[in-house]
């Protein structure tokens, strides 16, 4: 069925001259995923150990940091795309920011992971400016890169396809900070590792801004001009795709930011050796690109939201598989690598998921906001790990841990284990009942073909 209301949707298109981006072009929007998503792994699997037990920083005090700078960044996720949507260059709306961006982007992160001895109140103070500041131009980069996708194409097999490879990438990334990060940094410490991904960041942001192209603008459908600011805060909260996949955000990522971020703390507690901290990761991240590889073509037949909750599913029984035996290597591994598996889905097509609620946000108010739909949605992924990270500061912080020691209280090892195993599975019950009432995907080609209606018979009038 879906396959047939891709055709549908095409053959409204095919009139209307938008043509569709070649797997080259894919490819070039891909290769930015790996850039961008490989300093956010390093962010969310390390930058609280870092400050915890590098820096010196208290669990507590990071934990709320870690809140606030989120927080904040979801705030200015709403300002950038409005930025986006109001942006006309030479270049587009969305790609002229990944080449203003990219150089500034990547110092920030530097200076993220080069916290001075300056005292406690000193570091903290230095934290909260150089992580705001990271944030900031995070907001940016990334707000831009996703709404690009919306830009390229309005074609949903496309969109999905675009997504398959992109997350390829972006889990590839995430495998080279989970499993290469601590090793490096062992070496030559994480300032160097931090250049060394801001560095592959630049590279590939610029790559992507010269191999991709803006198809679709906000007159793709109708005549209208740019949308004032009211209107399309207004439009965004009548679409109640966008409000489901907003949330989805809120408690998904919140999820993989408990399961990521407290992956050192586990190894070194529960398992008792942090030397471990790779093969974790591996396990966890490898799944994911195997995975993602063959579902091209899956997707196109059972759709996003489909193979997003068949993940769901999946990572919940990995979860439970590693409450099995909590400090049994072997089982937490196996476990890991099935929730690894059970995270691809949703983590690879929420972004073109959002991207298909800009056309029902259309068809509902006449109103096209491609970055500000973005941008809303990318609130929630910022406030979710915001909240993700908060909490494991602030349960370690109430299970009495002590960064750079060697032994733990049992209750703050009842606190990894409490952010590792339990509360992933509590939320991930959470995702399968909003999925449930995401149903854009069977609406999605009717809608288009409706918006391409509308606009032929506006050309005649």
């Amino acid at each position: 069925m879906l396959e047939q209301s891709n055709k549908e949707e095409s053959t409204y298109l095919r009139s209307s001259e938008v043509e569709r981006p070649p797997k080259k072009e894919m490819w070039g929007y891909a290769l930015s995923a790996f850039g961008v998503f490989v300093t956010w792994n390093l962010i969310g699997n390390f930058l609280s150990y870092y400050y915890t037990d590098v820096a010196g920083i208290a669990a507590g005090a990071v934990g709320t940091l870690m809140l606030v700078a989120r927080l904040f960044d979801g705030f200015t996720d709403l300002a950038m795309g409005v930025v986006v949507d109001k942006t006309k260059s030479k270049h587009g709306s969305a790609r002229p920011w990944l080449l203003w961006t990219a150089v500034p982007f990547a110092l920030a992160i530097v200076l993220v992971f080069s916290v001075p001895d300056l005292g406690q109140t000193g570091m903290l103070v230095y934290a909260y400016v150089t992580y705001l500041g990271f944030v900031l131009l995070y907001t940016m980069v990334s707000i831009a890169y996703k709404s690009l996708q919306g830009f390229m194409t309005p074609y949903q097999d496309s969109r999905s396809l675009t997504n398959t490879y992109a997350g390829i990438l972006n889990f590839s990334g995430a495998l080279v900070a989970a499993v290469l990060s601590q090793p490096l940094a062992a070496l030559i410490g994480w300032t160097a590792v931090a250049a060394i991904y801001g560095s592959i960041a630049i590279v590939l942001i610029l790559i992507t801004f010269r191999s991709v192209k803006e198809r679709v603008g906000p007159n793709t459908f109708n005549s209208g001009d740019n949308v004032p600011l009211i209107l399309g805060f207004k439009s965004l909260f009548k679409n109640k795709y966008w409000a489901i996949t907003a949330v989805f955000s809120v408690v998904f990522y919140a999820t993989v930011a408990l399961v990521q971020g407290s992956g050192i703390y586990y190894a070194q507690v529960v398992l008792g050796n942090a030397n471990l901290v790779p093969i974790i990761g591996l396990a966890l991240t490898l799944p994911m690109i195997i995975g993602l590889l063959f579902m091209g073509p899956i997707v196109v037949k059972i759709g996003k939201r489909n193979a997003s909750l068949i993940g769901v599913v999946v990572l919940i029984i990995g979860q439970l598989i590693k409450w099995i035996d909590p400090a049994n290597l072997t089982i937490y591994l196996i476990g890991s690598a099935i929730a690894g598996l059970g995270v691809m889905a949703p983590q690879a097509y929420i972004f073109g998921m959002i991207n298909d609620t800009a056309e029902y946000g259309e068809y509902k108010t006449g109103l096209r906001t491609v970055g500000l739909v973005n941008s809303g949605s990318s609130f929630g992924t910022k406030a979710g790990s915001g909240i993700g990270l908060a909490l494991i500061g602030w349960l370690l912080s109430f299970g009495g841990y002590v960064g750079g020691q060697a032994e733990q209280t049992p209750l703050a090892y009842e606190m990894i284990l409490a952010i590792n195993i339990y509360i992933p599975i509590i939320l991930a019950v959470l995702l399968i009942i909003l999925l449930m009432f995401y149903k854009l995907d069977k609406e999605h080609s009717t809608i288009v073909a409706e918006l391409q209606r509308r606009k032929i018979n506006q050309m005649g009038e």
